[in-house]
């Protein structure tokens, strides 16, 4: 029997924030992941809908990603991303800034006007904001001099 060689470079699957993007084989830094693809909307159009997969590409124009085929709605939020965003002729395109090993999550940083609309009010969750807190809380933790509470053993 052959082997079955799969095209596919990526899978859908449960992220620490919920869906998530990974990847499937190695994907190398500048190599194209996918369009954020979806109907074209003028922005005043855009602010009548009540989704949170729309993707401004400038002040005129926006992108209503919420069309399950767009398999770049999948990537989460990252303060230190993998991704990044760009828009070229009123298509917004998404490429590796980092060398992606199998497994790892797609990310790409979602903008400053979404973070602060959906993001911050909630906390972000995103790895590089959780492993802040956890040193963070640490850190706190060895100044105050507390300790964790249980029982000490005697000699």
């Amino acid at each position: 029997m052959q082997k079955q060689h799969s095209r596919r470079r990526f899978r859908v699957g449960r992220s620490k924030t919920g869906l998530g993007l990974f990847a499937l084989k190695p994907i190398r830094k500048g190599d194209f992941i996918a369009y954020y693809s979806g109907r074209k909307l003028s922005n005043d159009e855009a602010d009548k809908l009540w989704t949170k997969y729309l993707f401004e590409i400038n002040s005129r124009w926006t992108i209503d990603g919420s069309n399950k085929r767009n398999i770049a709605r999948y990537m989460n939020h990252s303060c230190r991303p993998n991704c990044e965003s760009d828009v070229r002729k009123h298509k917004v395109i998404i490429t590796a800034i980092k060398n992606i090993q199998p497994g790892d999550e797609l990310t790409y940083n979602y903008g400053r006007d979404y973070f602060d609309t959906f993001i911050k009010p909630r906390g972000c969750r995103c790895m590089a904001c959780k492993t802040k807190a956890a040193v963070k809380r640490s850190s706190s933790r060895r100044r105050s001099g507390k300790r964790r509470s249980g029982k000490r053993a005697r000699a």
